[in-house]
């Protein structure tokens, strides 16, 4: 059985790298690597033929296209039965293609390995860890609560998109926490692309869970996802979106068409890639479907963020707002603002524990992302090579009972 590994990349030579080693690293000889380069300024090419493997195949695109395209074209170039979309800052953990085969052979074939995975920030990525860290990122309560690998109900995957579909995340969308079979990505394809939209990771994943018929969870970690100063998480961790959605999209690229009333909002970048997102998958699930993406919801969310951001971080300016408020009834603009300089005039004055206790409740009241603080590797890693060197993922624990976490 081969596996694909897709790595789709630009202008990342020093981290490409890294990903690219994790795979020669594995003791299996059963796979491929494609590398889809988007168009890089950087020697991309020069540098694969340079490790004269064969099972490492290059192909350069003639244009720079968006991510969502780039992806597609790496998934169109493979041939193996199963398949894994791996970052060019991410990395494959020892032994993930046994673990792969063997889960294989266990469940008979499914459509789809959810397996856990680590999350490693480079140094200079967070402002709360300007030297990097490394944690378990296995935040589905469906991960923390399993001993070993089983077969996830048809009941909860259906469950956890629906939350998706309401802006509530209840785990992680990232392509690299599942390898899926060729199989179903072709038949869910419906004749078209298997990735969409701007975000192709929430739209795909949540494909695979609303219609994969077999989902086996695995809660060791067979991946790490990397986050680097060169990567969209960066620019959405320092609130730096402009530059992030330009990374995602090509020059050009038209804005998505919307319906009746239904308008995209300033506020953040990920809750309007969210919606689009599962815009495009109620559309191709077909009206006979139940999913639909809550566009209320996302329209509070993004009134929330905006308003807070303005009046209680401080984190943008007046045109952002002035944009939102010409969206807004008057009432609405009315009842946001005095709630926004209400809380804007607490957090100012209140001591720094009871605003974390307000801003942890206002984060229980909207419920978009779960509860979850592993803690964080006390050890410090250089690179990712640093991190392979290191961890076991047989014995790595799924949390660390660092002082925040008892908090």
């Amino acid at each position: 059985m081969t596996i694909s590994i897709l790595l789709p990349t630009r202008d990342r030579l020093v981290y490409l790298r890294y990903a690219v080693a994790s795979v020669l690293r594995q003791e299996a000889d059963d796979w491929e690597l494609i590398i889809s380069d988007n168009c890089s300024n950087e020697d991309v090419e020069g540098y694969v033929a340079g490790l004269e493997d064969p099972r490492v195949r290059y192909y350069r695109t003639e244009r720079l296209l968006p991510v969502t395209e780039n992806w597609n074209n790496a998934l169109a170039h493979s041939t193996g039965e199963y398949v894994l979309m791996l970052g060019d800052d991410d990395a494959l953990l020892p032994g993930y293609f046994e673990t792969i085969r063997e889960l294989v052979a266990k469940f008979s074939a499914p459509d789809v390995v959810y397996h856990n995975a680590l999350l490693y920030t480079y140094p200079a990525v967070t402002p709360d860890a300007p030297e990097g860290y490394l944690q378990p990122y296995g935040y589905a309560s469906f991960l923390r609560r399993a001993e070993k690998a089983y077969r996830l109900s048809r009941a909860t995957a259906e469950s956890v998109v629906r939350d998706a579909m309401r802006f509530r995340l209840r785990y992680g969308f990232n392509m690299q926490f599942a390898t899926f079979s060729r199989k179903v990505a072709t038949e869910l394809s419906n004749g078209g692309a298997f990735f969409r939209s701007r975000f192709p990771d929430y739209y795909a994943m949540n494909l695979l869970f609303a219609a994969a018929e077999s989902i086996v969870v695995e809660p060791r970690p067979c991946v790490v996802i990397g986050v680097t100063p060169k990567s969209y998480g960066f620019f959405h961790l320092n609130g730096r979106e402009a530059e992030g959605r330009a990374m995602l999209e090509a020059n050009g690229e038209p804005e998505p068409s919307m319906h009746g009333d239904q308008v995209l909002l300033p506020g953040t970048n990920i809750n309007t890639g969210w919606f689009l997102a599962m815009q495009a998958l109620s559309a191709r699930l077909g009206r006979s479907h139940e999913l639909r993406p809550s566009y209320r919801r996302y329209r509070t969310l993004q009134i929330l963020h905006t308003y807070s951001a303005h009046y209680v971080h401080r984190t943008n300016g007046r045109r952002q707002l002035d944009e939102l408020n010409r969206q807004l009834e008057p009432v609405e603009r009315t009842v946001y603002t005095a709630a926004a300089r209400i809380a804007g005039g607490a957090t100012r004055v209140l001591p720094a524990p009871v605003r974390r206790i307000f801003r942890g409740a206002l984060d229980r009241t909207l419920r978009q992302f779960p509860p979850y603080d592993p803690g964080r590797d006390p050890r410090r890693f250089e690179n990712m090579l640093d991190v392979l060197d290191q961890v076991d993922p047989e014995s790595y624990p799924q949390s660390f009972h660092s002082r925040r976490s008892r908090a």
